[in-house]
């Protein structure tokens, strides 16, 4: 059986790696993470909304793209829609005539980070909700403004939490994804072309299979999306710098050590990972996730910054010789698989010259991060299982990091009230 085959915009968007997700809205003024659609309007205030600060705080990352929540289950817009008035226009920020996703996408265009949208099908706010077929009509008119008017979209989030049991017309939703944003992932619901992970921690798991036959709904029901066939679906792993998705008072970012756990544990085994940075009230992120992200991106560059390349050869069925140009000192090396004609490797061993096995794993996918006891050596043996599979390189790092960190499950990760 021939695994099934990735489009290009899907392996540009693995390539992509990381993206940050901006979950703003009306929550953000009442210290909430799921809200009604009774929340006034004119709460929403943003005193000293900077969109170019959240762009540049994602760039800054190495995140490649954002995805901002348009439209959370509250069903307030943060562009002024012309489908209802419980959106920014009914506010006081920038007297009712402000946009917060044409602000994002000016920043994302000025400063080289591709643009993604939230909108939920779920909307606690309008009144034709309980009719399928007027919602069907409201929403698809919500989706063709934000896939008209803020530019190319890399990606179009549709979150399956408060939709158990209700069938939105996903055939229509993808014909107007089609005609106009093309090229967008289409994350999990309707017809995906990327998936869940399955949890809000941000974790992936040996094996990452690219090909599924169905989605996780959400991460309040134990409920699956069986596919009608099997696709290729690479995952994205989302998981909040704070407990909450919202910014809450009081709340604060992960340690270090816990963003470094879970790019190991996402990026490392081959997921894209979707972290979330959540403007507070005055518009802005937080001075100290802002720290925590420079500091989370500057161990990240300190430990890949000096890459050595080795030569790839096959040297027999499944095997391939990875070959440095001298003795090297490693304590990391980074896999990554052909996938130009699907995923092939099922599990893999790493040998060093005496034949010994240094790792042994499931997939390899994108990239593969493996960590190991520094060793110096002159050449890898890497054995492979599947059908037919290949590399398409395999890069050395010395971090002076020997041990994956463990992730502190001591910490509640449990959003605030």
């Amino acid at each position: 059986m021939i695994p099934l085959v990735p489009t290009p915009e899907q392996l540009a968007w693995q390539h992509d790696q990381l993206g940050v997700f901006l979950h703003f809205g009306i929550n953000t003024f009442h210290g909430k993470e799921w809200s009604d659609g009774t929340l006034p309007a004119a709460s929403f205030n943003p005193g000293n909304l900077d969109a170019e600060q959240w762009v540049k705080t994602a760039r800054d990352a190495g995140a490649k793209y954002v995805v901002l929540t348009a439209k959370h289950h509250d069903g307030f817009c943060l562009w002024p829609t012309a489908t209802t008035s419980y959106s920014v226009a009914s506010s006081p920020w920038r007297d009712g005539r402000g946009d917060v996703v044409a602000e994002v996408a000016a920043a994302c265009r000025k400063h080289g980070v591709k643009l993604g949208l939230y909108l939920s099908p779920w909307d606690r706010n309008a009144a034709c909700y309980p009719d399928p077929v007027a919602y069907d009509a409201f929403y698809l008119r919500q989706l063709r403004e934000l896939c008209s008017n803020y530019g190319k979209l890399c990606e179009l989030w549709f979150d399956g939490a408060g939709s158990q049991g209700r069938e939105y017309d996903w055939s229509s939703i993808a014909a107007l994804i089609d005609e106009l944003q093309p090229g967008a992932m289409v994350f999990n619901m309707g017809a995906p072309t990327i998936r869940w992970v399955g949890n809000e921690d941000g974790l992936a798991a040996d094996p990452v299979n690219y090909v599924v036959d169905q989605t996780d709904f959400s991460n309040y029901t134990v409920h699956s999306a069986a596919l009608a066939q099997a696709l290729y679906l690479p995952p994205e792993c989302d998981v909040s710098i704070r407990r909450g998705w919202f910014w809450h008072p009081g709340d604060e970012p992960k340690s270090l050590t816990h963003l470094l756990a879970i790019y190991y544990r996402s990026v490392g085994l081959g997921a894209n990972l979707l972290l979330n940075l959540p403007p507070d009230t005055r518009g802005l992120i937080p001075d100290d996730d802002v720290a925590r992200v420079h500091a989370f991106s500057g161990e990240l560059r300190r430990r890949f910054a000096a890459p050595s390349v080795a030569s790839l050869h096959a040297v027999g069925e499944g095997v391939w010789m990875a070959e440095f140009a001298a003795e090297t000192r490693l304590d990391h090396l980074r896999l990554s698989e052909d996938l130009t004609r699907g995923q092939r490797v099922t599990a893999h061993r790493i040998k060093d010259g005496d034949g010994q096995v240094v790792m042994g794993a499931g997939t390899v996918g994108a990239q593969r991060i493996h960590v190991f006891p520094a060793v110096t050596a002159k050449r890898f043996f890497i054995e492979l299982d599947g059908d037919n599979p290949a590399l398409t390189s395999v890069v050395g790092f010395n971090t002076g990091v020997e041990v994956i960190p463990e992730i502190d499950y001591t910490a509640s990760t449990d959003a605030p009230d």
